[in-house]
């Protein structure tokens, strides 16, 4: 080869090899970066779990006589609503229909259909006292997300924050109540509800940033303990009128009939 030959050689040799470095950091990158990924999902992963292990233990089986409740609830832990219709209000010597209900059963949202008229009359006209008690038995079938337990915070938040604007947002969550399996609805969307139903956006921040939760999410977890452990509990919807438990409450008239016998009609 002449000389002029090898230094064209040499040449071809060395852009050869500055190629194959090229691609030999090109496959060190995509390589180093999909590490890098997966290792951020797992972290992700990791991080996921950490929180959802935080919220299953931020409540204990403790007493409902011991934790805190919204100020407008009675002892026993229900929110009574009265002709004023806010939160922590009744009607003074009327008979008092107790309603232990969980915003994801859809029982529960078939007592509001066939019963929410009759409340909103009989409460209106000082007839009965409404109470409602929210407990969290299907926060297994929200997916992961602890809905029931979310939403019956955020009830008791509003009654306590915004007492006034309960019962509009106590009926907006049961209009809008999610399917049994779903993820519920986000607390974005639960502080949107309590907006439109009257809550200071202040008091519906608290929702959306999980403050409400925080604050009263052992209050519906001891609530649900409490009244599991009661005779004659066999689930949600549980309806009672000064005490006795009304049955038939798929029937329009057995609730209207058991608060007039109940006043001694």
């Amino acid at each position: 080869m002449t000389k002029a030959q090898r230094r064209e050689a040499a040449r071809a040799e060395a852009l050869a090899l500055r190629e194959k470095e090229q691609q030999r950091d090109k496959r060190n990158r995509v390589i180093t970066l999909s590490v890098l990924a997966v290792a951020l999902v797992a972290l992700g992963v990791v991080v996921w779990m950490i929180l959802q292990q935080g919220q299953k233990n931020s409540v204990d089986d403790v007493p409902l006589a011991d934790v805190t409740r919204p100020a407008a609830a009675q002892e026993d832990g229900g929110i009574p609503v009265g002709a004023d219709g806010a939160a922590g209000t009744s009607n003074e010597g009327a008979p008092v229909i107790d309603v232990y209900l969980d915003y994801m059963c859809p029982v529960c949202g078939q007592f509001e259909q066939v019963n929410a008229a009759s409340i909103d009359e009989l409460v209106g006209a000082g007839d009965a006292t409404v109470v409602y008690h929210p407990i969290s038995i299907l926060d297994r079938l929200s997916a992961g997300t602890d809905y029931s337990t979310r939403s019956g915070a955020a009830a008791a938040w509003v009654a306590d924050k915004a007492p006034e604007a309960f019962p509009a947002f106590h009926q907006a969550l049961f209009a809008n109540q999610p399917a049994e399996n779903s993820e519920g609805l986000t607390d974005e969307q639960l502080a949107s509800f309590a907006e439109e139903a009257g809550a200071p956006a202040d008091v519906a921040a608290g929702i959306s940033d999980g403050t409400a939760r925080e604050t009263f999410g052992q209050y519906v977890h001891s609530a649900t303990m409490e009244i599991q452990e009661t005779e004659g509990f066999t689930g949600t919807p549980y309806v009672l009128v000064d005490g006795e438990v009304v049955q038939n409450w798929n029937d329009p008239a057995a609730l209207q009939d058991a608060v007039t016998a109940a006043a001694g009609g």
